[in-house]
């Protein structure tokens, strides 16, 4: 049984890592944006309400801009360390500063170390097809 070339392999995961990136900033924070994302990022401690917005459109901009640089395979171990220090700090911040917002944490969480788990194997795969 022959395998898919390298590049292939990587595609594919890199691919579905992008589209929870894409859909968590573009979607669910820039249009049309979800009340749940916005309430936590009103809830942080001395951001006036005049900057909610532009701090969810920032960070939903930013992490469009993760999902790209899944895409590109450039820097892979950077960039799997990068998302997992992200998504900690997203989850904990959640978790700490408006936890009545989380319906499911258990599900976020477990669906998160999912994601973390798919950016490292995505890391290994592209670094594996510069090899």
């Amino acid at each position: 049984m022959s395998f898919p070339p390298r590049t292939a392999r990587a595609l594919a995961p890199a691919a579905a890592v992008s589209l929870v990136w894409f859909y968590e900033g573009l979607w669910c924070k820039v249009w049309p944006g979800r009340a749940d994302h916005r309430a936590i990022i009103a809830d942080l401690p001395l951001l006036p309400d005049l900057l909610v917005s532009p701090v969810l459109v920032g960070i939903g901009l930013a992490e469009a801009l993760i999902g790209l640089w899944v895409l590109s395979g450039r820097w892979p171990y950077t960039a799997a360390a990068v998302q997992t220090a992200l998504i900690g700090v997203f989850n904990l911040g959640g978790l700490l500063v408006s936890p009545g917002t989380i319906d499911e944490p258990g599900r976020m969480l477990t669906a998160n170390l999912a994601v973390v788990a798919l950016a490292w194997v995505v890391a290994e795969r592209h670094a594996g097809a510069r090899r």
